[in-house]
């Protein structure tokens, strides 16, 4: 099992951003993907998202603001709003204290505030709404972070340039927290939220078809920003249809990219789960996203219990059980193995996992089994992990679909026809034909 990674996103271009009626069909791009480790406790998080997200993330570089300034920012299918830490005032010009990963609002001449009157300000599709704070009478926002501490800061707009792409006037918010460095010296400024809702930056800057591949690997993996006809010939995509219920549900969230999830199979035997359990209920829990933003997969705790046992019952010939009832890896992975020191577990033998959806399914085998638990050992073993988490220990009410399970897949978000399409692929044979025929 390869160290913890992020994924580094570098963007060169980007298609024009004016309406679609204006402007034939952009030429879609074609980004690299490269890996880099992200702090633990780096990024604040909407009250609604896991508290795992925060060790491999999925990053992009772009320019904010008059003159441009440098900022990367988290990648996240799971999140609406974007957000930028931005720079406290220094005295003399002094270099603030983050090393130059802020934005600082001072130093681009388009910055702006929202005012309390705008309807960005009375957007309702955040966890936690904007509010006016009628002293200042800026548009405040809120948002949580990984230990439970909350990170404060105002709406604002600037314009947000990629490559040669003419310049976009986004809102996003612009928060007053402290940030912390990775240790390779790659940091984040910020969060680029992608999912559907109004105050998003697909929604903003008129994205209709994005997709992805996350390698296993350092530097294979790839960003379509676009939508090409070529991809068909080579990349057979299976779509399943976005979820949305009829009427607005209190706990379900319409912005996410919700598919349906109908079944789940080890090895070559189907879990019997009712469909029930695998659907929303009447007040819109149980829903399944499909979110960038998150590691790991989480399963609601009826179908999560008939998974760890299918799979402990399978893998016992294999490898033995930890079998210690009060060890939960992050609080939520508690199907767990042991695993001789210094080697790896014999994953060919292993039972792979299936995540079946209307029109498609999602398998994962192999190295994305297991993970190994950092500095855990009992005796001369080290202690490795089933990489689907209970989410009713988190808690959480919804299946989340994280993109460590997402390795080695072709994975497109067709905003148009309101459908998500899987493609199994090797991420750097798709870098290399997607390269060549665009």
């Amino acid at each position: 099992m390869p160290p913890v990674l992020g994924l580094l996103i570098v963007l060169l271009a980007m298609p024009s951003w004016s309406s679609e009626a204006a402007r034939p069909r952009a030429k879609p791009l074609l980004l690299p993907l490269r890996a880099r480790q992200m702090p633990a406790r780096a990024l604040p998080r909407q009250p609604s998202k896991l508290r795992f997200h925060h060790n491999v993330s999925l990053t992009v570089s772009l320019a904010v603001g008059t003159p441009p300034q440098n900022v990367t920012m988290v990648l996240d299918t799971g999140s609406e709003l974007s957000w930028l830490l931005c720079a406290p005032p220094t005295v003399g010009g002094a270099r603030n204290s983050n090393n130059g990963t802020s934005f600082r609002p001072r130093g681009s001449s388009s910055f702006a505030a929202v005012p309390c009157a705008s309807a960005q300000c009375r957007s309702r599709d955040l966890p936690s709404p904007p509010v006016c704070d009628g002293a200042s009478r800026r548009c405040s926002v809120s948002l949580s972070y990984a230990d439970g501490s909350s990170s404060d800061g105002a709406l604002a707009t600037d314009v947000f340039a990629v490559g040669s792409a003419p310049p976009l006037r986004a809102a996003f918010g612009c928060m007053s927290s402290a940030f912390d460095s990775s240790p390779d010296g790659v940091a984040s400024a910020g969060l680029l939220g992608m999912n559907r809702g109004a105050l998003s930056f697909v929604s903003q800057a008129s994205t209709r078809r994005f997709s992805y591949c996350i390698s296993d690997r350092d530097d294979a993996g790839v960003l379509l920003l676009g939508h090409s006809d070529l991809i068909p010939t080579f990349l057979p995509l299976n779509y399943t249809p976005l979820y949305q219920p009829a009427l607005p549900l209190p706990y379900f969230d319409r912005v996410a990219y919700s598919v349906q999830l109908l079944g789940i199979r080890v090895g070559g035997r189907r879990l019997p789960i009712p469909a029930s359990v695998l659907a929303p209920d009447h007040t819109g829990a149980g829903q399944t996203m499909v979110d960038s933003g998150t590691q790991f997969t989480f399963l609601l705790g009826d179908a999560y219990a008939a998974l760890k046992a299918e799979f402990l019952r399978q893998a016992r010939p294999v490898l033995p059980a930890l079998d210690d009832p009060g060890f939960a890896f992050q609080e939520a992975f508690d199907t767990c193995f042991r695993v001789p020191h210094g080697r790896a577990p014999p994953e060919a033998r292993l039972p792979g996992v299936t995540l079946l959806f209307k029109g498609a399914e999602m398998a994962v085998g192999g190295d994305r089994l297991l993970y190994k638990v950092p500095g855990e050992r009992r005796g001369g073993d080290g202690v490795w992990c089933l990489t689907f988490g209970n989410a009713d220990m988190v808690p959480i009410m919804a299946y989340v679909i994280g993109h460590h399970h997402q390795m080695n897949l072709w994975v497109e978000y067709d905003l148009e026809r309101g459908r998500v399409g899987l493609a199994p692929v090797r991420c750097d044979v798709a870098s290399q034909r997607l390269g060549l025929m665009l």
